[in-house]
């Protein structure tokens, strides 16, 4: 447990998607924002946890149809909040990041990022298995391993979303990112989906 949770631990140290969805969050509405995104990133989590434990994640792994089928659906998901934040005209207005998104759509939508990332599912059977006991029920492993990556993951992304939730509060004083921030997030997300649907059918994370 100790070796998985030092690898699965630099694994978050390197920003991804989610990370990158989190301080988008943050930046444009602040620290709130930023970890209701969390809780719905990993609640995202909590469902690949329990399909891995389920053996759900083989299919991705086996199915090139699967795969890209997941693959694509996430990546247009990605696209389309990068449109909606370019169409977005009342952030452009003067004025501190309003509460424009509501907290439940945020919740909403950070779920079915993760929910949409079968790299997530491809973790747990391409990675997790390295640190299983054959000998011991898998079952009980997978789903402790994957505690331990739940947990990390809350700590590491709420620390993202923290900072990156300072930061945007000190931009919203600057009239050039009240005036360009959609432009931001929306490239990023519009990017992001770009990544997402470039990525092939490989097994790792």
């Amino acid at each position: 447990m100790l070796a998985f949770s030092a690898a699965a631990l630099l694994l978050f140290v390197v920003p991804g998607p989610a990370v990158l969805y989190i301080v988008t969050r943050g930046m444009a509405q602040g620290r709130r924002a930023g970890l209701v995104s969390v809780a719905g990133i990993h609640t995202g989590s909590l469902v690949h946890i329990a399909a891995a434990v389920a053996g759900l994640t083989t299919l991705l792994a086996t199915s090139a149809v699967a795969f890209r089928a997941v693959k694509w659906a996430g990546a247009a998901y990605l696209v389309l909040l990068g449109i909606r934040a370019f169409l977005d005209r009342d952030h452009a207005t003067v004025g501190p990041a309003p509460s424009a998104v509501p907290m439940r759509r945020i919740y909403v939508q950070g779920f079915v990022v993760t929910l949409l990332n079968p790299k997530v599912a491809l973790f747990f059977l391409a990675f997790v298995p390295q640190f299983i006991d054959p000998a011991v029920g898998t079952a009980g492993q997978v789903l402790a391993l994957g505690g331990i990556f739940l947990v990390i993951g809350v700590v590491m992304d709420g620390l993202y979303a923290l900072a990156s939730g300072s930061i945007g509060n000190r931009l919203h004083e600057r009239s050039w990112w009240r005036t360009g921030r959609r432009w931001v997030s929306g490239s990023i997300y519009v990017a992001l989906g770009v990544v997402a649907a470039a990525t092939g059918h490989g097994r790792s994370a």
